[in-house]
């Protein structure tokens, strides 16, 4: 099975989101490793762009947390170890993703790590950094906070959200009180005055790893991958077993079980002007009434696009990786994770 996300054109023009659809599009189509969530093929039709991608049934590491689930040490290891495969095998792509943060980490039904939303990661040129400002606050590296010079980063942002993710995983809260509207001067304060605590129960080891991780200074920050594999924590680790997913992970979530918060879910359903589950009556009634004006050209109500496509151009359906299994729809507008396991379903409310 799949995942399918949706996001309205209309909406796109409207808040100006169009260029970071695409962008997110593009760069996707480029990507496939175990430790993200791959893009399979897209589409749109007359309302709506559509990305079918992997199906992860484990729910966000965000909904874990606020589940209170308390990951162990052993736990948040192999959640690094997977996660350090994704950001290199990102930085080979020449990728910043800029929104490493539990809720953009994804579990699938065996407890393992994949990457999601590439809604604003950018691609990084050689022998240049970046100078946008992007991200959430909270997990933004300190480089980009730095007003007393040209502002400028590379890679190593995504090192440190991956520091912070795992700090909060291990905590139940981050190291630095940031929120997301606090201001850009007061983020600034914050990282040359705080304290990062570290808790007497974790090991050393770890308390070591995440403060290289959450190194101020990007220059001394692991930013690599070898980095990691030549830390005496980690030197025992098999990589090629992580890679290949040979090594189980300690927290599996619960099987049988929606993994995300169901009201939150029925909220969209209900409040969505156009939702999905009632495109088929919609399409049937706008086809009804252009028949009866006479139109002399009636849209396909579904039209497959290559993988980079500009909206008003629909081509031919694509063939690279295309799933031949039930595809799962996966609504994800607005952040909304909805799993719908049969048409029968989406049509229930009509």
């Amino acid at each position: 099975m799949y995942a399918m996300k949706y996001m309205n054109k209309q909406k796109c023009v409207e808040r100006n989101e169009v260029r970071n659809v695409f962008k997110e599009l593009q760069i996707m189509q480029g990507l496939e490793h175990p430790f993200l969530v791959n893009l399979w093929y897209s589409f749109q039709d007359e309302e709506d762009m559509f990305m079918v991608v992997d199906l992860l049934l484990g729910g966000d590491l965000r909904y874990h947390l606020q589940q209170n689930v308390r990951f162990q040490e052993g736990t948040v290891k192999l959640f690094i170890c997977e996660l350090v495969l994704a950001l290199d095998y990102l930085q080979s792509r020449h990728i910043i993703h800029r929104d490493i943060k539990p809720d953009n980490i994804l579990l699938d039904e065996h407890g393992h790590v994949h990457i999601t939303d590439f809604n604003i990661a950018t691609m990084l040129t050689k022998e240049t950094q970046v100078t946008t400002i992007a991200g959430t606050k909270p997990y933004m590296a300190p480089e980009m906070f730095n007003s007393t010079k040209p502002i400028g980063y590379s890679f190593a942002v995504d090192w440190w959200s991956l520091g912070i993710t795992a700090y909060e995983l291990l905590r139940a809260r981050r190291p630095y009180h940031i929120r997301s509207n606090t201001s850009t001067n007061e983020i600034a304060h914050v990282f040359k005055t705080a304290t990062v605590m570290y808790p007497a129960a974790w090991s050393e080891e770890m308390v070591m790893l995440i403060k290289k991780l959450l190194e101020t200074n990007p220059d001394k920050r692991f930013s690599q991958l070898k980095d990691i594999q030549d830390f005496p924590y980690l030197s025992d680790v098999n990589w090629n077993a992580v890679l290949q997913k040979r090594i189980m992970p300690e927290f599996i979530p619960t099987k049988g079980r929606l993994n995300c918060d169901p009201t939150f879910e029925l909220e969209e359903m209900i409040l969505e002007s156009k939702p999905l589950h009632k495109k088929k009556k919609r399409l049937a009634k706008k086809e009804k009434d252009a028949n009866k004006s006479n139109s002399s050209q009636v849209r396909a109500s579904r039209s497959l696009f290559p993988r980079d496509p500009p909206i008003p151009h629909p081509a031919a359906p694509l063939t690279v990786r295309q799933p031949t299994h039930t595809i799962a729809f996966l609504n994800l507008q607005l952040g909304c994770f909805c799993f719908v396991l049969a048409e029968t379903f989406l049509f229930y409310f009509l």
